[in-house]
């Protein structure tokens, strides 16, 4: 009716008037009608960033803080989704209940709990190192009645030293030795796309450490983490840094933490002058000496069919001399192709391992004219030179 009324000098008025009833009633229409949860392809709820509800057992979702049977208002109190009557509220701890969830479940994935297990006596040489890991990590852990006080085990450990001396396998060994949780940190797993989301990752970790300490947090290449402060950093970065320094000893933090932060480099000349002051035992893990080469070199050719004699071994490890850990790993993965190499091709696809011969002195002979020692000694000086003046070691 209002389309075929004509108003003078007012044309459009009746289709605007049309025009707003229909948004009115479509906006009663959608109000209405029930809002359904959001699901993703996986079969869950869709995981958002700052979803007000964390993850429990078996990937479902709990409040953030366990609820009672009442509220103060006495409404009426909804189970989470999917939770059945039989199965109980995963219990999360209060001081969680300000970090987002997303970040705890991104945390917990870097509790490291598998992968075969390492031994102290796996790690050829470093003795001073693995005894004094042995008393910040193991013996605290064992007996933290005895270590308080003074006693009482540093909160940071630097591992430093030239590429391929095992610094990474004693942080191995320490998830396997110690009984705490250890988290293994990189770079990656603090940082993100998003401006600020970099510090609340440090912050989310050291609250879900604190819930599950003893911890352990191992962090591979700290010095790509904690670098040195300078004009030209850029802001986020720098955040991270102060975030990082301020839970790992600031004035929130407690002496009763039972949270240790061990840091390996390969340049711990650029880690920051705040950090280096956090880390306070920097253990140096030097290239192994004769008696450590001996010892990888047995270890290895062990497992392996070879008819080496104890002065060619000697000989060896002579030859060997400046020498890496994983240097002498390649050196002896390299004399095992020997066997190998010496087949003719029209063989490989009907021989038995049975038939291949033993690794021979000779398969070394070759290997060292390959395998060079990766560590100069120019770098060993700089490795001396900051030892002397920040290292803990001998």
């Amino acid at each position: 009716v209002l389309l075929l009324t004509p108003f003078p000098g007012r044309p459009f008025y009746a289709i605007n008037v049309i025009f707003v009833g229909m948004v009115k009633y479509a906006q009663k229409k959608y109000h209405n009608q029930p809002q359904r949860t959001p699901v993703s392809s996986y079969g869950g709820i869709k995981k958002s960033l700052g979803a007000g509800r964390s993850r429990g057992p078996f990937g479902k979702f709990v409040p953030p803080v366990p609820r009672q049977d009442g509220n103060e208002n006495g409404g009426p109190q909804y189970k989470p989704y999917g939770t059945g009557p039989t199965e109980s509220s995963f219990p999360v701890d209060e001081r969680l209940k300000n970090i987002e969830p997303k970040m705890i479940e991104l945390i917990m994935h870097e509790i490291m709990d598998h992968g075969p297990p390492v031994n102290w006596d796996d790690i050829a040489g470093v003795d001073f190192a693995k005894a004094t890991i042995k008393e910040i990590v193991v013996w605290p852990m064992l007996r933290p009645d005895i270590f308080t006080g003074l006693r009482g085990p540093p909160k940071g450990i630097l591992l430093f030293g030239p590429p391929g001396t095992g610094k990474t396998l004693i942080g191995k060994c320490i998830a396997c030795q110690s009984g705490a949780t250890f988290f293994s940190i990189s770079a990656s797993s603090l940082t993100s796309k998003w401006v600020g989301e970099g510090e609340k990752m440090v912050r989310a970790l050291f609250t879900v450490a604190r819930c599950q300490q003893p911890a352990v947090i191992f962090i591979d290449e700290i010095d790509s983490l904690l670098s040195q402060r300078g004009d030209g950093e850029h802001e986020s970065s720098r955040r991270i840094k102060t975030e990082f320094l301020v839970q790992l000893d600031g004035a929130t933090t407690s002496s009763e933490d039972r949270i240790l932060v061990v840091g390996a480099t390969n340049r711990p000349q650029e880690i920051d002058e705040a950090a280096r002051r956090r880390l306070v035992k920097r253990l140096y893990i030097p290239l192994p000496e004769a008696s450590a080469r001996k010892q990888i070199v047995t270890c290895l050719m062990s497992k392996e069919h070879c008819c080496l004699r104890e002065e060619e071994v000697e000989l060896i490890v002579k030859k060997s001399d400046g020498f890496s850990g994983a240097d002498m790993t390649q050196l002896c993965r390299e004399a095992s192709l020997g066997p190998i190499r010496s087949l003719q091709s029209m063989d490989i696809a009907t021989i038995t391992p049975e038939q291949v011969r033993p690794i021979s002195f000779l398969d070394f002979d070759n290997a060292f004219k390959t395998v060079r020692p990766s560590v100069s000694s120019k770098d060993l000086e700089l490795y001396e030179n900051w030892n002397q003046t920040f290292g803990c070691g001998r």
